[in-house]
């Protein structure tokens, strides 16, 4: 089970809005993701357009699965901005694992500006049928019958 904080990505929005200044370098606001839950493991996607392929790193510490990656700034020689609006920087993302995630099976790929997060479940946490026993042989009840004469 993922467990999601949505109050560490509203102190992170606020972070960014009240530090950054008119005109200063301009951070990633958020990494927007998908999250759900396929057979027995979750797939998280996240968009990373346009970002540096090998800074795209994802890591699991303590329970807590961190992606993170960075956008390089275009050069300014030259330019004449008539419109800025693309982010550059350091993305991050954290998610907290819950129990039944086997964190050492965790695998990632990063295709087309999207980052593919593959988190298996633990072999103790996934849906599995008990066999019921059944208990020894049937008994068998004799009946007698009695003729009144």
């Amino acid at each position: 089970m993922l467990r999601f904080d949505p109050f560490s990505e509203l102190d992170a929005l606020t972070r960014g809005l009240l530090t950054n200044e008119t005109g200063s370098n301009r951070s990633p606001r958020f990494m927007p993701m998908d999250l759900c839950k396929i057979d027995d493991h979750y797939l998280l996607t996240a968009d990373l357009p346009g970002v540096d392929p090998g800074s795209v790193d994802v890591s699991v510490d303590n329970g807590t699965l961190t992606i993170s990656a960075h956008r390089t700034a275009r050069s300014e020689d030259g330019v004449q901005w008539l419109a800025n609006e693309r982010f550059f920087g350091t993305y991050r993302r954290q998610l907290s694992l819950g129990e039944g995630i086997d964190a050492s099976a965790i695998s990632a790929t990063y295709e087309n500006g999207v980052l593919s997060v593959t988190i298996p479940m633990a072999e103790r946490a996934k849906p599995r049928k008990i066999d019921v026993a059944h208990g020894g042989g049937q008994k068998s009840i004799e009946t007698t019958t009695v003729e009144a004469g």
